[in-house]
């Protein structure tokens, strides 16, 4: 299944039922780095999980997953579908974990259809950032329907602001093929307003298309908050962070983000896979 089916059959938003947004979100001035005492160099604080990653566990069962990711040491966990839990369930069992969740990815048709109740769902589950991560194959054909795009984009911006979250937009490969001798990923940076749109990078896919994601980082510093943390062979196929090419410890090392979420689109072994990677990441110094 691929992520615009899942997205669409997930277990929908389980928006029914809300009533008052629970908790406190923890402080975006919490760094998710941490200074290593010998020699100055930076770890990762709080390493963070893209639940797609574990959906075939997930759609089994939501408690027991997300008790496994919490075992592993993930201490923050990005959405992709609520599996008919409601909000408030959901915020229950992270609270229970030490989890949280600062991020969501949502499919478009959810903000185009429902934008009050998606926004009421980021607010209870504490939420600081509400992700469209896919866009259609028949709506990104010319650089026109990219423009379209920046203007949702600024528009849902608008909303979310209004609401206390913050709009993203993450990357596949697709952003970077070449229209009219531009790139669309540019154009959606250069028709969007900073402030309302923010990205979050997909290191794999950057550089499955062939671009240079430091580029990007050190061209447009303040657009990324956050990053999904998936590496590649060197034929380019997907693989657990640290069995790869990609030099996360560079890539970390300059840029500025808050929150890193590991992610494997098709993993074998989601709970091995999961492993693997967070395990290379605790120890990674940069």
């Amino acid at each position: 299944m691929d992520r615009r089916d899942f997205l669409r059959t997930a277990g929908g938003l389980a928006l029914g039922g809300l009533t008052v947004a629970l908790g406190c979100r923890p402080s975006e001035s919490q760094s998710s780095q941490s200074q290593n005492a010998s020699g100055g160099m930076r770890r990762l604080e709080r390493i963070g999980l893209q639940l797609y990653t574990v959906r075939t566990l997930m759609e089994q069962d939501v408690p027991r997953t997300l008790e496994q990711v919490a075992e592993i040491g993930y201490r923050e966990v990005e959405f992709a579908g609520y599996y008919n839990y409601t909000p408030q369930e959901l915020h229950q069992m992270l609270e229970n974990l030490g989890l949280s969740a600062p991020a969501t990815h949502v499919p478009y048709q959810a903000l185009e259809e429902n934008l009050e109740a998606t926004l009421e769902a980021a607010q209870v589950l504490g939420h600081r950032y509400v992700v469209v991560p896919w866009l259609p194959p028949e709506q990104r054909q010319t650089l026109d329907d990219y423009r379209r795009w920046a203007e949702h984009f600024n528009r849902w911006g608008e909303a979310c602001r209004a609401a206390g979250v913050q709009f993203a937009y993450h990357n596949h490969d697709f952003e970077f093929a070449r229209l009219d001798d531009q790139v669309p990923y540019d154009v959606l940076l250069a028709e969007t307003d900073p402030e309302l749109v923010k990205m979050e990078l997909d290191l794999y896919w950057i550089t499955y298309a062939g671009h240079d994601p430091l580029a990007y980082l050190q061209q447009h510093p303040e657009r990324f908050p956050l990053c999904h943390v998936k590496d590649m062979t060197a034929e380019r196929q997907m693989t657990d962070v640290g069995q790869g090419t990609i030099d996360f410890a560079k890539i970390f090392a300059q840029a500025q983000f808050q929150h890193y979420f590991v992610e494997h689109d098709q993993p074998e072994d989601p709970l091995a896979s999961i492993r693997r990677s967070y395990e290379y990441l605790s120890q990674l110094t940069f």
